[in-house]
């Protein structure tokens, strides 16, 4: 663990990507199999197979195959209903929680730095986990909302690849003013890793 303990005086943030990163897997599919049941996720698998298809051949970016799976899913659910589901999905990303990230979470706080999750996950499961873990900013995607149900669709653009930095400079604007430490797990967090001082890809 780079425990090196900076002299200047500006302030530090540590950024921390959350599917395989912070947890062991990509925290979609478990929240999916935790929040449905076994037939609706039968019949939704069914549905989105010639997306899938057409996503791994590429026709398809990432974000278009990531909201029509949303839409698949949860399309129509009240607000309040999923983020009481969300909620209680905390205890199931406490299981998949990578412990060496956690420690590192743990020396930043110490530190006193600031700590942020920065994923392409929905905000909505973060959000607990990260208040419960003492982690008051949550980057993520947004999910559009109408008359209180969720539309399917992605409010924000799938913060992933570039759109991490877009995310992270818009909420701490004036980079020559902070020091940034980023950890990421995959080729999604390219961008934000070469953004940072101090840059970790599957390491703390």
């Amino acid at each position: 663990m780079d425990e090196t303990i900076q002299n200047d005086t500006k302030r530090v943030i540590a950024a921390f990507d959350f599917d395989g990163t912070v947890t062991s897997r990509d925290t979609l599919p478990v929240f999916i199999w935790f929040a449905l049941s076994v037939q609706r996720i039968l019949v939704g698998s069914l549905l989105m197979a010639p997306f899938l298809v057409l996503y791994k051949l590429r026709f398809i970016p990432n974000f278009k195959a990531k909201e029509k799976l949303f839409r698949t899913f949860f399309a129509g659910i009240r607000l309040d209903t999923f983020n009481k589901l969300c909620k209680k999905f905390t205890g199931s990303i406490d299981q998949i929680v990578n412990p060496l990230a956690l420690e590192k979470i743990k020396w930043h706080r110490q530190m006193g730095h600031e700590v942020i999750i920065i994923s392409a996950s929905a905000e909505n499961w973060i959000y607990p986990w990260a208040i419960k873990n003492d982690i008051n900013t949550v980057l993520a995607t947004r999910l559009q909302i109408e008359n209180d149900h969720l539309t399917g669709n992605f409010l924000t653009q799938n913060c992933h690849g570039a759109e991490k930095v877009k995310r992270l400079t818009e909420q701490y604007p004036d980079k020559e003013n902070y020091i940034l430490y980023a950890y990421g797990d995959s080729a999604g967090d390219k961008e934000l890793l070469a953004f940072a001082d101090h840059s970790f890809y599957r390491s703390f």
